[in-house]
C-alpha cells in the first residue's frame, strides 16, 4: 500500500475539527485524521508492506520550466530554495509530528529529490513485484491503475467513508478512457487544481470523443495536421492553436517511473519494544489518544497475518 501523504494529511486537517488539541495547545488534528485513516485502511485491505510517500518538492521546478502555470496558485512565495506552497500554519506545525509518529509505528517515509509524492508512487508502483494500492484523493495518479499487474486506486476523493477502488473498467466506466489515456484525456482537458490549462474549447466530452476516435495525443496531433482526415475544422484549429502547451505538458502529467530512492523496508512488522516506548511517549505529549491505538492495533494485526 503506497500512500500519498500530503494528499491524506491534507484531507485530514480539513475533516477534523482544529479545536482537536495536544496538552500545550499544539493542533493535532491532521495527526489524529492521518492515524485514523491508516487505520481504517489497513483494517480493510490488509496490506502486507506500506509505505509513506513524500513530496520533496511539491512543485518541481523541472514541471514549473515546462509549464510555468503549473500550481502557481498554491504558491505563498519563492526562496532561494523553491517554491513555498501555502499551508496553514496549524498544519505545518503538525507535518513534523506525522513524520516522527510515522516513524515509530515502523511506516517509512520515501521522498526523492526534485520530485512530487505522485513520481515516488510511480516508481514503487512500477518495479513491484506484489499487488498494490495507491491510496490518494489526485486523479493523476489514475494513469498507473493497470489490471494486468495488480495495481488499483484506492480514491479518497468522496471521503474515507466512500472510498473507490479502481481498477481498469472503473476507471473506464468513470471517464471514459483507459487508465493507460488518462495522461492524454488530462492535458487535452486541463485540470484548475493543478494549474493545467488544457486546449481551449476542449472539455471532457470531446477529449473522450477524440481519445476514442484516434487512440492517443500523439495520433490526434496528427489526425489534425492532416487535411486529409475526417475531424473537425473547430477542433484542428483548438488543437493546432494548443501546439506549444502539447508539446510539453504529457511531460508535466506523466509521473515518473524510474527514480532513485532510498532503500526502505516496507514490511509491516511487530513494533519493537524501544518503538513502543517512543510510541507511548509521542501519544502523552500530543495526546493522540485513541487514534494512535488504533493504528497501533490495525498495524499489529497485520504484522501478524503477514507472518
Amino acid at each position: 500500500m503506497l500512500l500519498d501523504t500530503a494528499s491524506l494529511y491534507f484531507r485530514a486537517f480539513h475533516g477534523v475539527p482544529d479545536t482537536v488539541r495536544a496538552p500545550d495547545g499544539t493542533p493535532v488534528n491532521a495527526v489524529r485524521g492521518l492515524l485514523d485513516m491508516i487505520a481504517k485502511l489497513v483494517n480493510e485491505f490488509g496490506p502486507t508492506d506500506l509505505v509513506a510517500c513524500w513530496d520533496d518538492a511539491w512543485r518541481p521546478q523541472w514541471r514549473v520550466d515546462l509549464i510555468p502555470s503549473y500550481k502557481a496558485h498554491r504558491v505563498a512565495e519563492e526562496t532561494d530554495a523553491g517554491f513555498v506552497e501555502t499551508v496553514p500554519d496549524p498544519l505545518t506545525a503538525q507535518i513534523p509530528i506525522i513524520r516522527e509518529v510515522l516513524a515509530q509505528l515502523g511506516i517509512p517515509v520515501v521522498g526523492a529529490a526534485d520530485h512530487e509524492a505522485d513520481d515516488v508512487i510511480g516508481t514503487l508502483a512500477s518495479r513491484s513485484k506484489i499487488p498494490i494500492d495507491i491510496v490518494t484523493g489526485d486523479r493523476d495518479l489514475f494513469q498507473l491503475v493497470d489490471d494486468s499487474r495488480d495495481v488499483r486506486v484506492i480514491y479518497t476523493g468522496r471521503g474515507m467513508s466512500k472510498l473507490e477502488v479502481l481498477t481498469d473498467s472503473e476507471v473506464e466506466k468513470k471517464y471514459g478512457v483507459a487508465p493507460d489515456q488518462y495522461v492524454d484525456f488530462a492535458v487535452l482537458r486541463g485540470d484548475p487544481s493543478d494549474g493545467l490549462p488544457g486546449v481551449s474549447g476542449v472539455g471532457d466530452k470531446t477529449a473522450v470523443s477524440l481519445l476514442s476516435s484516434f487512440g492517443s495525443l500523439d495520433k490526434i496531433i496528427e489526425a489534425t495536421a492532416d487535411p486529409d482526415t475526417a475531424i473537425s475544422a473547430a477542433i484542428r484549429a483548438k488543437v493546432r492553436a494548443a501546439d506549444e502547451y502539447l508539446a510539453v505538458a504529457p511531460q508535466v502529467v506523466r509521473v515518473v517511473r524510474n527514480l532513485t530512492l532510498p532503500d526502505h523496508d516496507s514490511r509491516i512488522s511487530t513494533i519493537s519494544s524501544d518503538r513502543s516506548a517512543a510510541l507511548n511517549e509521542l501519544s502523552r505529549v500530543w495526546d493522540l489518544g485513541t487514534s494512535l491505538t488504533r493504528a497501533r492495533s490495525a498495524l499489529a494485526a497485520a504484522a501478524t497475518a503477514r507472518s
